[in-house]
């Protein structure tokens, strides 16, 4: 970090206020995601600040904002519920069982990350086309835009005045006939019902209550059955029940939201000198506090758990204590068979999100970033969180937009964020609390608006059509389903039209020669896409005795390709006839030497053979390539 600062020139003002206006935008989206994922927020905001502090030190793009994403907490929560029931099923004294393997799957997934940065993988990232990253942006602008929409829905309370929880129903565990209930198997009855109430027969004592079609337990307030006319039936948790703000509440939200929105717009036309998205949560957050206006606030969000959140917000020291923390897990191959597809999957999600946030920051600010560093640093970051007891994370595209708009550029803004984060879970949480959720709304709207690349509507009309079809798919998919899979889906319908394509380009002009050797000129890739029409261009019965393939204009890209010749010189020499092969490239002629002896006496090495020279990796160049004589 003294390195960084001593070679450059650091705008102190501009990275520490960017710095604390992502802090405060990130709040509610590592909260939220806290929830989804069925952890406390205590944990998801001691992991973004673990991630995020190490990636902005060590990583390779600064400007770049690491957290505790929501691309990568949605992943876990499929193995967090299975490791609870786990847990359950071996009897584990231990509460929340998926939390310890979540750490261990953390752990793991940090481990993949830096051995991606160590063999050199993030400069795969070069592959993804521009539609594709054209996608990505969209898609996930309107991913953002969605979340922020269930900002405007509050949860419903049960009859105990707790978060209602969306149960769904599973197997018939008792029949209900005449108000009494019966054991399936047996048909004995247990229990018999009375109005709201269900009364266990031995102890003639309430056992459970009725309210909505659930079945509580009074005694820890929880869901235990689903009833319905044919009985009762076991449940899945399905998350808490929500339903959309109305009146004064919904009216005085949206008004917060514009006011913010309308600072951000406008503060920057009068002046720069300030950020502008930091500037309107500060207003907004007087004119609530001093104003006297009902409106949610962070606090209100955390408290009233808006989603499954676990514990509160005591956990922190416990977490350090490394060796009772760990002393939880079994360490066996089952935990890790268990953890590894979950883990895998996650530093994929999460090193394509960091390596297109990059790209992107890129774009805005007209330099590089190191892709290998930065899988090294988000790796690093992820290993240590979850060693500590954090979530895993991974580059955030709206924060990063956020904190390059309000000028942070340098790595400064994201240890400011990192730090912030870290001040509020240990001392500030009071005054962050009073924050109103409508301002960082706003924020995130105007974030939105921002990232969506609206120019894809205006050249949709004038890119090739495979293209637009590629950006349209990536951003549904994005939408829909995953971030992971967009990329994948888009990169490979790119690669199988740049393959059609270029199958298509084959070509092969025939003249003959005055001693009678008919020559064929190929023109174009032979790869296993081309091979077909390559074949179709020779009249093997026909041709005279002697022929020549000219591959001066071509190149032997594949297996496939190698396999198309050396079959074609077979049906040649069966029917008698002679063929050579000229102009082949270096690297060609050694591909084709090692598949068969046959090409050593049929291949014609000449002065004028083409000499490729590939760079590998541009960045080992230290002046521009138009400068070296090859």
């Amino acid at each position: 970090m003294m390195k960084y600062i001593k070679n450059k020139k650091i705008k102190i003002k501009d990275d520490t206020l960017a710095g604390i206006t992502v802090s405060l935008a990130m709040i509610p989206e590592v909260v939220a995601f806290a929830f989804v994922a069925q952890i406390s927020p205590i944990v998801a905001l001691f992991g973004a600040f673990v991630v995020g502090i190490i990636s902005a030190i060590f990583g390779g793009r600064p400007g770049l904002i690491s957290g505790a994403a929501g691309a990568v907490a949605v992943i876990f929560v499929h193995m967090i519920q299975e490791g609870h029931a786990k847990g359950l099923l071996f009897d584990s004294p231990v509460e929340n069982m998926g939390y310890f393997y979540l750490l261990a799957a953390v752990v793991l997934m940090g481990v993949i990350q830096v051995l991606a940065g160590v063999f050199k993988l993030g400069k795969f990232v070069r592959l993804i086309p521009h539609p594709v990253m054209m996608g990505f942006v969209n898609g996930l602008a309107i991913v953002i835009f969605m979340a922020q929409l269930g900002m405007f829905k509050e949860n419903s309370k049960d009859l105990f005045g707790q978060n209602k929880r969306k149960t769904d129903s599973k197997e018939l565990v008792y029949t209900v006939v005449n108000n009494e209930v019966k054991d399936v198997m047996s048909g004995t009855v247990l229990y018999t019902i009375k109005e709201k109430s269900v009364i266990n027969l031995k102890t003639n004592k309430e056992a459970f209550v009725i309210s909505e079609g659930q079945v509580f337990n009074p005694e820890n307030k929880k869901v235990v059955f689903n009833i319905s006319d044919t009985g009762f039936y076991s449940v899945k948790d399905s998350g808490v029940v929500k339903s959309t703000m109305q009146g004064e509440k919904l009216y005085t939200m949206i008004g917060l939201v514009l006011l913010t929105m309308l600072i951000v717009w406008g503060l920057p036309k009068i002046t720069t000198k300030i950020p502008a998205a930091l500037t309107a949560i500060l207003i907004v957050s007087f004119v609530v506090i001093f104003g006297g206006i009902n409106s949610i606030n962070v606090g209100d969000f955390i408290r009233d758990g808006g989603g499954a959140g676990l514990n509160g917000f005591d956990e922190l020291s416990k977490k350090l204590n490394l060796l009772e923390l760990w002393s939880n897990l079994p360490f066996n191959l089952d935990t890790l068979k268990f953890i590894a597809p979950y883990s895998f999957l996650a530093a994929s999600v999460g090193l394509i999100e960091t390596l297109m946030t990059m790209n992107l920051v890129d774009e805005l600010t007209d330099s590089r970033g190191n892709g290998n560093k930065e899988c090294v640093a988000q790796g690093a970051g992820n290993m240590v969180s979850g060693l500590f007891g954090g979530t895993g994370g991974c580059g955030m595209i709206g924060q990063t937009v956020i904190n390059i708009n309000a000028g942070g550029r340098g790595k400064l803004s994201g240890v400011t964020m990192a730090l912030t984060l870290l001040t509020f879970i240990l001392f500030a949480d009071k005054y962050i609390e009073q924050v109103p959720i409508a301002a960082l709304v706003g924020v995130m709207f105007m974030m939105v608006i921002e990232t969506f690349a609206w120019s894809s509507f205006r050249i949709m009309n004038k890119i090739p059509k495979t293209d637009a079809f590629v950006l349209i798919i990536v951003s549904a998919v994005t939408v829909f389903f995953d971030l992971a899979i967009a990329v994948f889906v888009g990169v490979i319908i790119s690669a199988l039209v740049f393959a059609w394509e270029n199958a298509r380009k084959i070509r092969a002009r025939k003249r003959t020669k005055e001693d009678g050797t008919k020559v064929y000129e190929i023109w174009g890739p032979l790869f296993f896409g081309s091979i077909t029409a390559f074949n179709e261009k020779f009249d093997i019965k026909n041709d005279p005795d002697k022929v020549e393939i000219d591959f001066i204009e071509s190149r032997v890209s594949d297996h496939s390709a190698i396999e198309a010749i050396f079959n074609l010189v077979e049906k040649y020499q069966a029917a008698g006839k002679k063929i050579i092969l000229k102009h082949l490239s270096e690297d060609c002629k050694v591909l084709m030497y090692k598949a068969s002896d046959t090409f050593h006496d049929i291949i014609i090495e000449d002065i004028d053979d083409p000499r490729y020279h590939l760079a590998e990796n541009p960045e080992k160049f230290p002046k521009p390539l138009s400068e070296y004589k090859f």
